[in-house]
């Protein structure tokens, strides 16, 4: 098949490196255009980013003599030339809104991995395997951008990843109330420990914003899509402390739950066994083929041993077990640069391609 011709703006960050690494021998995409900041405009993409390359793994061949071009400056050029783009831009969260939607107004569509647009109430905000139906609303995105083509899709925080997809296939048991603690990568602050010794040996009981998007995004994934817009679901209540800790890749969640409908332990096991999304009905290239994978040892999972499941795509489930305040507890685990960040995007942007959201120019 012909490739689809891809675009990164904020390419030289981490969340950027890791789209170009994934791009990279993609079997529907070519990197075509990389973009960053106006400092970085007319270096190859090798210069441009010199020694803060973050990845386990080389730069890519295809990225490595990229031009780089301006984000900001060559909004039209770059929309020429490509199908698509991934946005990674570090910027103030009301440039980035604007600048994501020039782009779509250029006639280019955007899958964000920002946090700006994720409130847009004609944006979908989507983890493939949960709530593929709110991409319809790009139909009526578009009616207001005034495109054809154009529109700004996005993915939710990382950290929810982590448990919204265990707990997604659940919500017909009526969950109530949720407590959810998240033990969070340094990866996720787009730090190394060589960028960020003072987390060696250390713990920060603090992540800025966090809480509230813990708390509220699950509600609009969980929503659904009325008269032009995602309306949240006003339930159930949740309530989130997310804490920092010397680890390079990989959000930890210890969830409890209670429910309207107590189910058992068995059918919860054997309802993360069975579940497929729209992804792996469809065979998408990054999909994972088991989404939820449920541990039966106690000490399982573990970040460093299962953050890479199937790709670091996979959620991993484990420790299920009542619990004397709530029905049950257990704990769950993704990649928050690979599911949660720069992977989930590619996954939403293939799932966009499959039904024909995106086409090529």
């Amino acid at each position: 098949m012909e490739k689809f011709k891809v675009g990164v703006i904020g390419g030289t960050g981490m969340v950027g490196q890791r789209f170009v690494t994934l791009i990279a021998g993609h079997p529907w995409f070519q990197l075509t255009v990389i973009a960053a900041s106006a400092r970085s405009a007319g270096k190859t993409y090798e210069q441009a980013v010199g020694s803060r390359w973050a990845m386990d793994v080389p730069i890519p061949d295809e990225a490595r003599d990229l031009v780089v071009m301006s984000a900001e400056d060559d909004v039209e050029k770059i929309a020429a030339q490509v199908d698509f783009v991934f946005s990674a831009v570090d910027m103030k969260k009301e440039e980035i809104k604007a600048l994501e939607e020039r782009y779509a107004k250029a006639e280019c569509p955007v899958v964000s991995n920002n946090s700006a647009h994720r409130w847009t109430s004609d944006v979908p905000m989507v983890i493939p395997e949960v709530n593929p139906e709110h991409i319809k609303v790009i139909d009526d995105q578009r009616k207001r951008l005034g495109t054809a083509r154009g529109f700004i899709a996005v993915k939710s925080n990382c950290s929810i990843q982590s448990y919204v997809p265990a707990l997604s296939p659940l919500r017909k048991f009526g969950i109530e109330k949720i407590l959810v603690c998240t033990y969070q990568a340094i990866s996720g602050a787009g730090k190394t420990f060589e960028t960020w010794p003072e987390m060696v040996d250390n713990l920060i009981p603090y992540i800025g914003g966090e809480e509230e998007k813990s708390e509220q995004e699950p509600l609009k994934v969980w929503g659904k899509v009325e008269n032009g817009v995602i309306v949240a679901a006003d339930s159930p209540a949740i309530t989130a402390q997310c804490l920092r800790v010397p680890v390079s890749n990989g959000h930890m969640a210890a969830v409890f739950v209670t429910f309207k409908n107590k189910p058992s332990m068995e059918e919860m096991k054997q309802i993360w066994a069975d579940y497929k999304g729209r992804p792996q009905v469809l065979g998408l290239p990054t999909a994972p083929k088991q989404f939820l994978n449920y541990f039966e040892q106690t000490d399982r999972p573990q970040t460093k041993l299962d953050r890479e499941l199937e790709g670091g795509m996979a959620v991993s489930v484990g420790r299920l077990r009542p619990d004397t305040q709530y029905d049950y507890k257990f704990v769950s685990l993704s990649h928050n640069t690979l599911r949660g960040a720069a992977g989930g995007a590619v996954l939403l942007a293939e799932l966009l391609c499959a039904e024909h959201y995106i086409t090529r120019r």
